[in-house]
């Protein structure tokens, strides 16, 4: 029976397994904090679950009044402007843990039950692989007793940790990490954001839905750098519509505790003050202290692990997936580069990642949600490719929800007409973003979309429109 063994257990190592056990080999998951890692215990199933409070809170305060919503409220008058509801942070913050950890459960009893062992402790290479075509992990566990496992293949899965900046170093109290935050037991009154990536714009919206005084420190022009430069004109101006504090062209040096607060210092010199700070300035993978470059796995500067698109690394028999790679931090991502891992060292049909057809979503409010070609991909030459945008405002369900910001954007090839990339802003967008995912993936055209029916009113009902309005402007440049 082959072996595998794999070091992690978040989406890319408990996916693999799966796999692994399903296809008959003996796999073995070295895994030291419990399945599902960082995605499920520290980032995507805490934040998000975090970020579904703050969005029941901002669809009520936002759009009650304009649905005829009558709260009965004992305020005095001269206090009418007073938040009507408020948030138990402790008591939602216990509920997050929860969630993680039964997630976490359901996890390990589905890879035990496919027939896969789990070890607690952390896992690092042997060395070079043997001439018998195996190669040695070593575990160690959390009493420092070590074993030693062989296997002809090995899937490092290790996923990755909070950057830190050396003047800036967490202390869980004031100064956070994204993993450190579902400790706070109350609001934090006054919250610096420093980053305004994914991570930053998420938990900046969240805080300022949940009723914090929010400042999100961004080193760059506007929030959201890396993503569709719309998408992120209109996240930007909601949040500062909200209230938010944007500091733009701003880098961070440091964070101190002066008392019961935190200074925040600009490189400029500029000093800005609140009651905690969150650190949201990008992760590093885990990589050190696993043998890999001595057993002829090869980094990138950035130290992640170099892997082709089946997820191989430069050493044979072992293959990286998740975030220790540097390919896209996303849970789906790492997910399949695992399975695509299993199939191809099992040799079963593979087809490579490709990266053109990967779907994401960031989970602000409105949420951005893009697959396939982008926009800088049409203004940089990358793809030649004809572009149209639908505010939904002009969309008769947006409207009776009281949805006023948002848009729906798609890229199809100038003479086929085959979508190659959208865009999605709006209230739930991650799940509106599904069917430009199976056109991207099924090379469809916009005829094909404009052509299929939809519900009316829906919000999926833009999407349709906007295919329309590329084959009529298709059409018309043939004629």
């Amino acid at each position: 029976m082959t072996r595998i063994v794999i070091i992690g257990g978040g989406p890319g190592g408990y996916e693999a397994a799966l796999v692994g056990a399903q296809l008959g080999a003996e796999v073995t998951v070295v895994d030291c904090d419990g399945l599902g890692g960082a995605s499920v215990l520290t980032d995507c199933v805490p934040s998000k679950t975090l970020i579904a409070t703050a969005e029941v809170m901002t669809n009520f305060d936002s759009s009650y009044e304009e649905l005829g919503i009558v709260v009965a409220d004992d305020t005095p008058p001269i206090e009418q402007s007073a938040r009507i509801i408020g948030v138990d942070l402790g008591k939602v913050n216990r509920r997050v843990k929860r969630l993680a950890l039964a997630q976490s459960h359901d996890i390990t009893a589905s890879v035990t039950r496919a027939g896969a062992r789990v070890i607690r402790g952390r896992g690092r290479l042997g060395g070079p692989q043997g001439i018998d075509g195996t190669r040695d992990v070593i575990v160690t566990a959390a009493d420092g007793t070590e074993q030693i496992l062989t296997a002809e293949c090995v899937l490092i899965a290790t996923g990755g940790t909070p950057r830190e900046i050396p003047d800036a170093m967490p202390d869980g109290e004031r100064i956070l990490n994204w993993t450190q935050v579902y400790d706070l037991d109350e609001l934090p009154e006054e919250l610096i954001v420093v980053g305004s990536g994914v991570t930053g714009a998420e938990f900046a919206g969240a805080y300022q839905a949940l009723g914090s005084r929010v400042t999100l420190i961004s080193s760059r022009d506007r929030v959201l750098p890396g993503e569709d430069p719309d998408a992120a004109a209109v996240l930007e101006d909601v949040f500062r519509r909200r209230g938010m504090n944007v500091v733009g062209r701003s880098r961070a040096e440091s964070a101190k505790r002066v008392g019961d607060r935190v200074e925040v210092t600009l490189s400029d010199g500029r000093v800005i003050t609140g009651t905690h700070c969150l650190m949201a300035v990008g992760a590093v993978p885990n990589t050190k202290g696993m043998n890999l470059e001595e057993s002829g796995v090869k980094l990138k500067e950035s130290g992640h692990i170099w892997t082709d698109k089946v997820s191989r690394t430069s050493s044979p028999g072992v293959y990286a997936a998740g975030d220790v790679t540097g390919v896209f931090a996303l849970a789906s991502v790492a997910a399949m580069q695992g399975r695509i891992a299993m199939y191809h060292f099992l040799g079963d049909a593979v087809t490579p990642l490709n990266l053109k057809t990967v779907s994401s979503n960031v989970f602000t409010d409105p949420e951005i949600a893009t697959v396939g070609y982008t926009q800088a991909d049409v203004d940089a030459g990358r793809i030649d490719a004809r572009v149209v945008k639908l505010p939904l405002l002009r969309n008769a369900r947006a409207k009776m929800q009281g949805i006023r910001d948002g848009f729906v954007k798609l890229f199809c090839r100038p003479g086929t007409g085959i979508v190659v990339g959208g865009v999605v802003v709006s209230p739930r967008a991650s799940e509106l973003i599904h069917p430009i995912s199976i056109a991207v993936d099924n090379n469809l055209t916009v005829e094909q979309i404009a052509n299929a029916f939809t519900v009316y009113p829906s919000l999926s009902g833009s999407i349709a429109e906007v295919a329309r309005q590329l084959h009529t402007r298709k059409t018309a440049a043939e004629a």
